[in-house]
């Protein structure tokens, strides 16, 4: 079920925020995103959490945030890829030219939103990655080990695919209007964070101009995380299947030509 306010909203930029049990942090992080000195609308889809995120949105859909607050309900996990979809998707029918990806537990602070839409609406960048990795390791409350192993496991990714792209895996990202159309979404394969890799990818393919952004992650202070070795191992493998393909596509067009 999909609820949204029909009154239109004026802003070029929507922020997409998968929910799963974040009641601890919706109505913070929606309020902290408003609270921004420019607008941006924000998408909350939510797979049908247990614990009420998605009546805590729907009462403040009623209250200050109508018109520039949305939700798509599904019915249950369905995987972090398949939601971003689903908000990309929504954006472009809605006509949104800036379109982000952020989590709800505030391990990206909204205000680095407005130097990831400087960087594509002022600097000229058509994808920007707000990056963990590009100044350093900038990460808090992470233990060592999976500092470690999300670090190397970036440059992995950017060893094998080629992409000059530090944090493979970031989430926290702008996508410009142009390069989500460009993208089949409907081909992306990924659901994990596999998924994150292969947006990059496949901007990075389509020759597109992708910058990083420094920022500073910070593990989650409430609610639990997603994350699991499923989801990572996914991020790891996964890789070498995008590049195999890649080569296999390219010799497959030199063929034809």
């Amino acid at each position: 079920m999909t609820t949204t306010n029909p009154q239109p909203s004026h802003s070029d930029s929507l922020v997409i925020i998968p929910t799963y049990n974040e009641k601890e942090n919706v109505a913070a992080i929606i309020d902290a995103v408003t609270a921004l000195p420019r607008q941006f609308d924000i998408l909350i889809i939510d797979d049908n959490s247990p614990d009420g995120t998605a009546d805590i949105v729907k009462r403040l859909q009623q209250g200050e945030h109508a018109g520039r607050l949305h939700l798509i309900e599904r019915s249950g996990k369905l995987g972090l890829g398949t939601a971003y979809i689903t908000g990309f998707k929504w954006a472009l029918e809605k006509g949104y030219d800036y379109i982000f990806e952020m989590d709800a537990d505030f391990s990206h602070n909204p205000k680095d939103l407005m130097a990831l839409y400087k960087a594509c609406a002022t600097d000229g960048a058509d994808m920007a990655v707000g990056s963990r990795y590009l100044t350093g390791v900038n990460v808090v409350n992470w233990p060592m080990g999976r500092v470690l192993m999300s670090y190397y496991a970036s440059a992995y990714v950017r060893i094998v695919t080629g992409m000059p792209v530090r944090d493979t895996t970031a989430g926290f990202v702008c996508y410009t209007r142009r390069v989500l159309e460009a993208i089949d979404l409907d081909a992306i394969r990924f659901k994990g964070y596999a998924f994150q890799i292969e947006m990059k990818f496949t901007a990075h393919q389509l020759g597109f101009k992708v910058v990083e952004v420094p920022i500073i992650f910070v593990n989650r202070v409430l609610g639990t995380s997603k994350m699991n070795s499923g989801i990572f191992g996914e991020a790891v493998f996964g890789v070498i299947r995008l590049k195999l393909d890649s080569i296999f596509n390219r010799n497959k067009r030199n063929r034809r030509s």
